[in-house]
């Protein structure tokens, strides 16, 4: 028998009309929504595993089960996240998918320590790097961004262009309250290093403990990994 492809809307509508619609919608529409724009093959799910993490998850899990979900390894994060992230993937029954950077150029990293340097570089090499071959197979990227956060987030909407990649943020404008009660309500664990004072959790040699994302590369200028602030224009 052969299969009828669903028709791909998304190529024939801008982003503001997207956004115009989406955003009208709750953050639980707006992903059972995005689905009929898109096959699961072209959706990219990143996710952390941190401090704020566990709500999109959920909503993922209920949402679409068999949704893949990519975790970096840039093998500097914290033991605690590591556990919390197997707690979460046996709990919601996630499809999880490890990525990892190169083992030649993360040995290089950590042999200079290169986060007190280079922080930049060493968020390249083990992050931003290693996820650009799996981006260039997908057509849209789900994230967890929320507009509270920073300054560079509070300016995104439901969809960005990114690249030759569409970011999907479905819970941008999530306020700290509603996300917090959200939590709450669906009795989600938390990470083990929030009650120790952490607002926000990266690599261990890049946070500290601090309210929100003050702890993140704290003494440095740097403020994002270089995931999610790329060019958000289409290249040439």
């Amino acid at each position: 028998m052969k299969m009828i492809q669903k028709p791909r809307i998304w190529r024939h509508i801008s982003l503001d009309l997207l956004n115009d619609h989406f955003e009208q919608l709750s953050f639980e529409d707006r992903i059972r929504q995005l689905y009929r724009y898109f096959d699961e093959s072209e959706v990219l799910y990143t996710s952390s595993f941190g401090i704020n993490s566990a709500f999109l998850l959920y909503m993922i899990s209920k949402i679409r089960p068999t949704q893949k979900v990519h975790f970096i390894n840039t093998t500097y994060h914290f033991p605690e996240t590591i556990a919390y992230r197997d707690e979460l993937v046996k709990r919601l029954g996630l499809q999880m998918v490890e990525v990892r950077p190169s083992p030649v150029e993360n040995r290089i990293t950590r042999e200079g320590n290169w986060w007190n340097d280079h922080p930049r570089m060493c968020c390249s090499i083990n992050k931003v790097v290693p996820l650009e071959p799996i981006k260039a197979r997908h057509k849209i990227w789900i994230s967890g961004l929320m507009a509270h956060q920073t300054n560079f987030r509070s300016n995104l909407r439901v969809f960005e262009q990114q690249g030759d990649i569409i970011k999907f943020h479905p819970i941008i404008d999530i306020d700290e309250g509603d996300f917090l009660y959200w939590k709450s309500y669906y009795k989600l664990p938390s990470h083990p290093l929030e009650a120790a004072g952490y607002g926000s959790i990266g690599c261990k040699h890049c946070t500290a403990a601090g309210n929100g994302r003050e702890g993140r590369w704290k003494g440095k200028e740097k403020t994002e990994c270089g995931l999610h602030p790329n060019y958000f224009v289409k290249k040439i």
